[in-house]
């Protein structure tokens, strides 16, 4: 194992560019265990983060214990933060992990603040807390600890199935608060995974971590989302998919198409030029310019191709675009809903609708 560590407030000329100041640097470490990732070590001066109002998010609290992530997935909605560190978005955010090795400390102070009202809080809604980092640091335990001795419900959303190493202590937790699990599963074709979300676990790794929470008392949330155009939107992907999802003991999926914010779009293209360039004309003519969203007819059309594959395996599903008391809610807020309520807004269902 290697160190290099600096003085906390002293510019280190060998850093990468935006960590020279980063707050708090305590060190940056590399071992053979995560091969081409360095973890920057940082002391955090507070643990929950305020959810601006103006977001329309359904809550207001988030903990994220960790900035950028192994998991290395190309879409991933989270890379643009890493450019606040002056890092990019594409192979610094899989590679360059900032680790807040105090957040269960300092949020155990601010949860017994009196002004705390015992808001739920989401973790999981920037970069995975069950990634293989947590494997080495372990900072889940003590923060599920403070929620749960703190009267807070909480909810989570990931791809890891280190996630199965916490359920007793989640189990335990459940008797106490509310507690809301959800798993992120977009690609059940193993070769597909192995390009585009190479740092995952699979998904039969990740459908066994369903099963094992739905054993442990947990009604879980699978997110089948992105889905990607011409990839894995046939209905035989997707039939494959609910169908596997339905005999992981699921009680509901979320489903969405692929979003591709100005931080994420020009590494997802890198990336579809390499492994499917038959598709980059494709994918431009479906997010042109600025766009984030696929058009409204592409989701409209999965809406329709999903919901009756939904219904012939007996899912509750929802579609991300659902909105909440009448109010267009997209996204990451619309993911964010359901998992702390357990459950998507109700919507008016089209007229029967055909497979095609």
């Amino acid at each position: 194992m290697r160190w290099r560590g600096q003085e906390l407030g002293v510019a280190d000329a060998a850093a990468l560019p935006g960590l020279e100041r980063l707050d708090g640097l305590v060190r940056s470490v590399t071992t053979p265990e995560f091969a081409g990732v360095t973890f920057h070590e940082v002391m955090c001066k507070s643990a929950l983060n305020h959810v601006p109002g103006a977001s329309r998010m359904p809550f207001d609290w988030t903990v994220n214990p960790y900035r950028g992530c192994s998991h290395a997935c190309v879409y991933c909605f989270a890379r643009g933060t890493h450019e606040y560190l002056d890092l990019d978005g594409g192979h610094d955010f899989d590679t360059q992990v900032v680790v807040k090795i105090n957040v269960a400390e300092v949020l155990q102070k601010e949860l017994r603040r009196g002004s705390w009202t015992h808001a739920p809080v989401m973790l999981g809604t920037n970069t995975d807390p069950y990634q293989r980092a947590e494997g080495r640091y372990k900072l889940m335990p003590d923060i599920v600890g403070a929620l749960a001795g703190s009267d807070t419900p909480f909810s989570i959303l990931t791809k890891g199935t280190l996630l199965r190493r916490d359920l007793p202590l989640l189990a335990d937790a459940a008797q106490h608060v509310r507690v809301s699990l959800a798993m992120s599963i977009a690609v059940f074709d193993d070769q597909l995974q192995k390009t585009i979300e190479p740092g995952t676990p699979t998904a039969q790794a990740r459908l066994d971590t369903v099963r094992a929470a739905t054993e442990a008392g947990f009604g879980v949330t699978v997110f089948l989302m992105p889905i990607l155009p011409h990839l894995t939107d046939s209905i035989a992907a997707l039939d494959d998919a609910l169908r596997r999802i339905k005999e992981s003991g699921a009680t509901r999926v979320v489903f969405g198409s692929l979003h591709l914010r100005p931080g994420v779009k020009p590494w997802f293209m890198q990336w579809l030029g390499r492994e499917h360039p038959e598709l980059v004309s494709s994918y431009l003519g479906l997010y042109p310019g600025a766009s984030v969203e696929a058009p409204k007819a592409y989701r409209t059309w999965l809406t329709r191709r999903v919901r009756p594959l939904l219904r012939v395996h007996g899912l509750d599903g929802r579609a991300e675009n659902d909105a909440a008391r009448g109010a267009p809610v997209s996204g990451l807020a619309a993911r964010s809903r359901i998992i702390a309520t357990g459950r998507a807004a109700p919507v008016s269902e089209p007229g029967p609708a055909t497979l095609f």
